[in-house]
């Protein structure tokens, strides 16, 4: 397959940033990033116009830096309190998931902040109520630590409704005998 260098003027996922001299197909040049305005052909023309490139490259790195760091700085102040049901026994019925976490966190920050669910790391989603430190990768060098306090909803009254009926019915052998069945008697 025929293959050209076109320059990028515009961040493209999986293929570079402004101002990246990148080798691509010749119909993917031709018909999609050409046409759109998203690359230039290399001429000598073009060539000059890579510095104006780099330097709105270097500004919108810059600036999605700061407000990296700037919402890092206020999740990591952040603690956020999730519950997560369980049965009388304790058991977990659901986890906590990025998404659970991606969506509070913009209830938290605002909605104006949006953090993808793909941004927050977790080994396997969270099955256990107490405290669990999360990491959030806002941006290549910015890394926030997140407390997610995750508290059982139902376990407690689920108990608490089991023991108070538990000790007023349960014999002092422990177990509790079955109701025998009433019989209508024939006439």
């Amino acid at each position: 397959m025929p293959t050209t260098e076109v320059i990028l003027t515009e961040k493209i996922y999986n293929l570079g940033a402004e101002a990246d001299v990148v080798k691509v197909k010749v119909g993917y040049a031709r018909n999609f990033l050409i046409p759109g305005g998203k690359a230039l052909e290399i001429t000598p023309v073009a060539l000059r116009r890579i510095n104006s490139l780099k330097a709105k490259r270097a500004e919108r790195e810059a600036l999605e830096m700061n407000e990296a760091q700037e919402v890092a700085r206020r999740i990591n102040k952040m603690k956020l309190n999730l519950e997560l049901e369980t049965g009388g026994t304790g058991k977990a019925f659901g986890s906590i998931t990025a998404a659970d976490i991606a969506d509070k966190l913009r209830v938290e920050l605002g909605g104006n902040t949006l953090i993808d669910r793909h941004k927050i790391h977790l080994e396997r989603p969270i099955k256990e109520s107490g405290t669990h430190e999360v990491e959030v990768k806002l941006h290549a060098d910015v890394i926030a630590k997140l407390n997610v306090v995750v508290k059982a909803k139902g376990a407690p009254e689920a108990a608490a409704a089991a023991g108070d009926d538990s000790e007023e019915e349960t014999p002092a052998g422990g177990y509790k005998a079955k109701a025998k069945a009433k019989h209508k008697e024939k006439e």
